[in-house]
């Protein structure tokens, strides 16, 4: 299989990862890796962002489409709408708390096959690491 299949490929199973949460639950999380391929509006992404990636939600109600290998949202932080354009490749985690489930991939294609790393992901999302497993304990901790 030819590095472009296999990328075309993820980015199919990516798509129908997103897809199937939303349709299941309403609502899906991604997570970005920074790049400066990757445009989060004027906002960009801020310090810890660049280092851990951007945790976005999406939700069936939400302007957004998703092209062979870009994913184009208009997303709003704070109260300012923001156009954001994710080259897919840069999609490293998709999950849903509310069905426990995620598809972590580190694959780049310009990068070749990374490692993952515990401290490569986000805090929220990266448990525990072990031989390229990522668990994560979506239970909610209850508040005192």
């Amino acid at each position: 299989m030819s590095e472009m299949d296999l990328i075309k490929q993820l980015n199919d199973l990516k798509k129908d990862v997103f897809y199937d949460i939303l349709e299941i639950v309403g609502r899906v999380f991604i997570i970005v890796k920074y790049s400066e391929d990757v445009l989060i509006g004027n906002r960009g992404f801020i310090n810890d962002e660049k280092q851990e990636g951007i945790m976005l939600v999406f939700n069936a109600r939400m302007n957004f489409a998703w092209n062979d290998d870009v994913l184009d949202a208009t997303l709003v932080f704070g109260t300012t709408a923001q156009q954001c354009i994710i080259p897919v490749q840069y999609i490293i985690a998709i999950y849903s708390p509310e069905l426990q489930t995620q598809f972590v991939t580190s694959y780049l294609p310009q990068e070749g096959v990374l490692k993952t790393k515990s401290q490569d992901l986000p805090k929220d999302v990266s448990a525990v690491v072990e031989d390229n497993i990522v668990k994560v304990d979506f239970t909610r901790k209850k508040k005192k």
